[in-house]
């Protein structure tokens, strides 16, 4: 059988390229790292060609050892990338080299395909606004009372889905609006399981089925933390786990173990029940009571973090707990003849059953605040648990059970993978062995890119940007002639950034949420002097290499907020293990942060480039070489003048020619 080395030149030769020191480096250990059983974190830089590096030792394994691999990321971008073009291309590059070759599946959560019963009318309209009869007009031809497209976008997924093969939404070009997927989609607790006269042909259990045969199984953070942590197993038995885009782990699983309980989920419950149901009114009631009772709980508690419950919010959601325990049972079990109304009535029953019952009796670990947000002169109160740390559920559930490779261009924070570590429970007693790698980038960022930090710009305060910080994004912005990627902190701050210079620069400054992201940054990609700017999912999510993305601007520090509640309890939690609190969560937070929104710069070997942090602390404070550390390696300076004489021979380079910046 070949080697891996061998496997991976001929992977990378059949799409013209050559192996890299570093592709190859993190090839081998991760080959290492599944034979031996011991957990491997990999930083692989941008242009390292990481997911060859880890696809190619999998596809190996699995053929040699008949061993199953999950293939966990972050990202739908990502998941579609490694099934649709990296592992066709591989399998199709190494078909003559292993054998039996691997079989790839790709299993998404059951919310992300298109329901048939559902489609076909068995389940009751959510939507007082009779959405499928919207599509049946379509269907018939009458003209549908419009509903901002909705009724058309149905009629759509009607005919889609009688010649789809996966019923995956992203398989729908072009797509269509949340609010119509969820006309034609169910989730895990409401679906009803094998009891569905359309089982045989439910696109998700296609997909399950496609994915217990598979050997390769690539899904996402949130299926791979319900797999490990929920009661029933969603993704087949498995041996190996590569968890590509790993520092998003921490949050998904944390994400996916939290709740939150509002009086809008009791009235859903309610309705659904005397819907849908035989319970009697008063027996209902019990909950319409608890629910009011809540609702003048939550009404006079202040907004942020709670120690403890006050008495009438605890007797509230005892109250809450009970009541829907009654329904629960009142409802009763699933018949041979399942009601689809019945199963949604009691699936929201027991989600706030759930919940109460966790909000009643908290675990050491759940952490509880109170959270109020206005939509349309609408207030929501939110009562929100979630888990102080994950990192011993991540350890038990993912670590002990599985092999597992971590990898991501931003894996190791201030030099080290120290906190990364920690934060997946690889740290302290019992923790299971593991090795680090950092295999670097192809870039020279030394070479390619100047990181510019404005210290002679005053502190950020709380009131947005000032007017200093606002006159150095000008000059900056001048003279780069545009080509600049705004990363800002609020969207307060990028939206006065954007009027102040929509009234003195003559460029196009494009802004998020004037139109949807990707076609904001297709725009931003065509155009030399554009300028983008938004907030934090343009820190993660763009993608545009080429002179047209020169200049990086990043407003300040990316702390998380004083007011967070759950980074302010990991803080306390923290700084009571004797741990300084701000370093383990504060500055970990911002150092990923920055990490991520610097490496926006740099995304070719022909690329150059400034990122200009108008934040003075990064020079001034502390803690700033830990922040620096965690950055890439780019040429440091503080002169304003030698940035932008260097953004002005960047814009007048050819984009021919770009050894001339």
């Amino acid at each position: 059988m070949s080697t891996v080395g061998d496997l991976l030149s001929a992977a990378v030769g059949a799409i013209g390229g050559s192996t890299r020191e570093g592709q190859t480096e993190m090839a081998q250990a991760v080959a290492s790292s599944l034979d031996n059983g011991i957990h491997l974190l990999v930083q692989a830089g941008t242009g390292t060609g990481k997911s060859l590096a880890y696809l190619v030792p999998a596809a190996e394994y699995a053929s040699r050892t008949g061993g199953k691999v999950i293939v966990s990321t972050a990202t739908l971008a990502l998941q579609t990338q490694i099934i649709h073009r990296d592992l066709p291309r591989l399998f199709k590059s190494v078909k003559r080299s292993l054998d039996p070759l691997p079989r790839a599946a790709l299993l998404k959560g059951r919310r992300n395909y298109v329901c048939k019963h559902k489609l076909a009318g068995g389940y009751p309209d959510e939507d007082e606004g009779m959405l499928f009869d919207l599509g049946a007009d379509a269907a018939a031809g009458r003209k549908p009372a419009d509903r901002s497209g909705l009724g058309e976008e149905i009629q759509r997924i009607r005919t889609w889905e009688k010649t789809t093969e996966t019923g995956d939404r992203d398989d729908l070009i072009p797509g269509v609006s949340d609010k119509a997927w969820a006309q034609v989609s169910v989730n895990a607790f409401d679906c009803l399981g094998s009891n569905c006269p359309l089982f045989t042909e439910c696109f998700a259990e296609q997909a399950r089925n496609a994915a217990a045969e598979a050997d390769i199984v690539v899904t996402n953070h949130a299926l791979l933390a319900i797999d490990a942590f929920g009661e029933n197993s969603v993704l087949p038995e498995h041996d190996v786990i590569i968890i590509d885009e790993a520092h998003e782990l921490k949050d998904r699983v944390t994400s996916a173990l939290s709740g939150q309980i509002n009086t809008g989920m009791l009235s859903a419950a309610t309705s659904a029940v005397r819907k849908h149901t035989t319970v009697e009114d008063g027996v209902v009631a019990l909950l319409d009571t608890a629910s009011a009772a809540f609702d003048r709980a939550v009404s006079g508690t202040t907004e942020g973090l709670m120690l403890s419950l006050s008495e009438p919010l605890g007797l509230a959601l005892t109250q809450i707990r009970d009541s829907a325990r009654q329904i629960i049972n009142d409802i009763g079990g699933r018949s041979e003849d399942a009601d689809a109304g019945r199963q949604m009535a009691k699936a929201r029953c027991q989600e706030i059953f759930d919940l109460a019952e966790r909000f009643c009796d908290p675990g050491k670990n759940d952490v509880i605040w109170l959270s109020r947000s206005s939509f349309r002169e609408r207030e929501t109160v939110n009562l929100v648990v979630a888990p102080l740390s994950v990192a011993g559920t991540m350890r038990h559930g993912i670590f002990e059970e599985s092999t597992v490779v971590a990898t991501s261009a931003t894996l190791s924070l201030g030099g080290n993978f120290d906190a990364v570590a920690a934060s997946l429970g690889l740290v302290g007693p019992d923790a299971p062995r593991w090795d680090g790698l950092d295999v670097g980038s192809p870039f020279d960022y030394g070479k390619q890119g100047i990181v510019y930090v404005a210290a002679h710009l005053p502190k950020p305060g709380r009131s947005g940007l000032s007017e200093e910080a606002l006159a150095e994004l000008e000059a900056l912005v001048t003279a780069s002639k545009g080509g600049a990627l705004g990363l800002f902190s609020s969207r307060a701050a990028a939206n006065a950034a954007a009027e102040h210079l929509r009234g003195i620069v003559d460029l196009p400054i494009l802004l998020q949420g004037d139109d949807g992201l990707p076609s904001l940054v297709s725009r931003f990609a065509a155009d030399d002097g554009a300028c983008l700017f938004g907030t934090m999912s343009l820190w993660q999510g763009v993608d545009v290499p080429g002179r047209t993305n020169r200049l990086v601007i990043i407003d300040r520090i990316p702390f998380p907020r004083p007011d967070d509640p759950l980074m302010q309890a990991r803080a306390r939690d923290a700084d009571r293990r004797g741990v300084n609190g701000f370093m383990a969560v504060s500055a970990t937070h911002a150092a990923l942060r920055l990490a991520q929104g610097a490496g926006r710069l740099i995304r070719s070997t022909g690329d150059r480039g400034v990122v200009a942090v108008l934040d003075s602390r990064l020079r001034s404070a502390r803690y700033a070489g830990y922040l620096v550390n965690s950055m890439p390696r780019m040429w440091p300076t503080t002169d304003s003048a030698l940035v932008r004489t260097a953004l002005g021979r960047l814009a007048a380079t050819k984009e021919d020619d770009p050894a001339k910046g």
